[in-house]
């Protein structure tokens, strides 16, 4: 099977075991439809595919690295919820349809961002197909990466950052947070569910993820220059209208795609070490610098 087929099968794996996590009915109907808006909405999975590749390059099975594939979706897709609000960004479109707070109202926006994040620690405190331990990690490394020291702590920095001229280094630890953290974090849980996973083969996977998490965000950066609302799904120049540093602002166009192409060749070297079996990582790492959203 191509990469591509890879990732488009990974893609609807999560997508079916996210709708079974939420097709259980409860009293709190509305937030539990705001839940699927947002969970639902178009999102490539580049996160719970991470998981699944880093599962697979190790020898682990499939079903063992569900509940993390689906317990990082749902931290990401509350991310983008809460990111989006009016005291946040304040934006009205995400991959091309309303935002959660537009399309519902902003209290249950907020709320629909709450159960996201606490359903994907019971997800992974319910597991039962790897050992205590195992789940007992990857709700550590879950945490760990989405509250102030990761990801939570980014978006912080983002914030309180408005406005104001950064150092490239200062942008630079900001992303490896803000967009960084998360990546990371998919691809350790990815790689302790196939509970194989040696303390070489995690050097080199978090050398790898953060690679790719920074130029995730570079890229990212371009795109809000160079593409357009409809092909983004999002306002194209939202960076630019929010005042915010990017690379593109602190580098140029042309320093931003060298970066880019410096951060690609990082990726590709940090995973030489698991040699062939690596192959659909590396395509993802072409496919992070390459796509048009």
């Amino acid at each position: 099977m191509d990469a591509k087929a890879l990732l488009q099968q990974y893609q609807h794996r999560v997508e079916q075991q996210l709708k079974t996590v939420l097709s259980h009915s409860g009293d709190a109907a509305k937030v539990r439809q705001a839940m699927e808006y947002s969970l639902f909405n178009g999102g490539k999975r580049v996160r719970p595919v991470l998981v699944y590749m880093a599962n697979q390059l190790l020898g682990g099975q499939l079903e063992q690295a569900d509940a993390a594939a689906c317990a990082i979706e749902c931290i990401h897709s509350y991310s983008l919820v809460h990111d989006d609000l009016p005291a946040m960004d304040d934006d009205e479109l995400r991959r091309g349809k309303p935002t959660c707070h537009i399309a519902f109202d902003e209290a249950t926006a907020i709320l629909a961002g709450d159960g996201l994040q606490a359903l994907a620690f019971e997800l992974l405190a319910a597991d039962t197909t790897l050992p205590s331990g195992i789940c007992l990690q990857m709700i550590r490394i879950l945490a760990y990466n989405s509250g102030y020291l990761g990801m939570v702590g980014g978006q912080s920095i983002d914030l309180c950052n408005e406005g104001k001229q950064i150092t490239s280094e200062q942008l630079e630890l900001m992303h490896r947070h803000k967009t960084g953290a998360l990546i990371s974090a998919s691809i350790e849980m990815g790689a302790l569910s196939s509970n194989h996973a040696t303390e070489k083969d995690l050097q080199a996977l978090n050398a790898y993820s953060r690679a790719i998490g920074l130029a995730f965000q570079v890229k990212d950066d371009i795109l809000d220059i160079e593409s357009n609302t409809e092909t983004l799904g999002k306002p194209q120049g939202s960076d630019l209208l929010l005042d915010k540093s990017t690379y593109p602002a602190l580098l140029g166009m042309a320093g931003a795609k060298q970066k880019l192409a410096l951060l690609n060749q990082q990726a590709h070297a940090s995973i030489e070490y698991f040699n062939d079996a690596a192959a659909p990582l590396h395509w993802l790492a072409d496919y992070i610098v390459e796509r048009q959203y």
